[in-house]
């Protein structure tokens, strides 16, 4: 009969200091790594009617603040940004919206259709058709670190058209990722 040596020497004691202190360092780290995935990742819940058809209310976003460090937005880019609207009600509010206007564009409503410096900005995304009450005839000219936002749904959307261009200080990231509904996760692009 063979002896197993396993079994023949004694298990060694588990330190319990040495195991809190694990554990202690294990749930501070996660902490970390989520706070820090916060800072630069956060999400984002659409509530509104606003970016139909691109997004619903419901939908769940995932917002990289990191794309804006090392770039500049674009033209298409879905932003989200703090309201510009000082009340009381609006404070800490969120918006998303669509990037029309770059620094330095004329941005014009004209005949209910977006001209950008006197060209029709082509906008596959919309709608529908902008309601002469909703677009009236008017110009804005972007400054330095200025864009023009509006939404998707243009007859329901309260956007740069009412608050004015949105100055580069008030942008919190770009939508990278939509992860809910299911049916709708995926890459988000311009």
């Amino acid at each position: 009969m063979f002896s197993n040596p396993s079994q023949d020497l004694p298990r060694p004691r588990l330190k319990i200091p040495g195991m809190l202190m694990e554990t202690v360092s294990t749930v501070i780290f996660i902490i970390a790594v989520t706070v820090l995935f916060d800072l630069a990742i956060p999400r984002s819940l659409v509530d509104g009617h606003s970016m139909e058809p691109t997004f619903y209310g419901e939908d769940r976003l995932v917002v990289s603040r990191v794309n804006y460090l090392i770039d500049e937005p674009k033209r298409g880019d879905i932003l989200v940004f703090n309201s510009l609207v000082e009340s009381e009600a609006e404070r800490g509010v969120m918006l998303i919206k669509r990037v029309v206007g770059l620094p330095g564009d004329t941005v014009d409503m004209r005949e209910q259709q977006v001209y950008i410096n006197g060209e029709l900005l082509p906008e596959p995304y919309i709608k529908e058709a902008c309601q002469i009450s909703r677009c009236r005839e008017e110009t804005w000219q972007l400054g330095e670190d200025e864009y023009f936002m509006m939404g998707d749904n243009r007859n329901n959307s309260r956007d740069s058209r009412r608050f004015g261009p949105v100055p580069i200080t008030k942008i919190v990231g770009q939508v990278i990722f939509r992860y809910w509904p299911l049916s709708s996760i995926g890459i988000i692009a311009s």
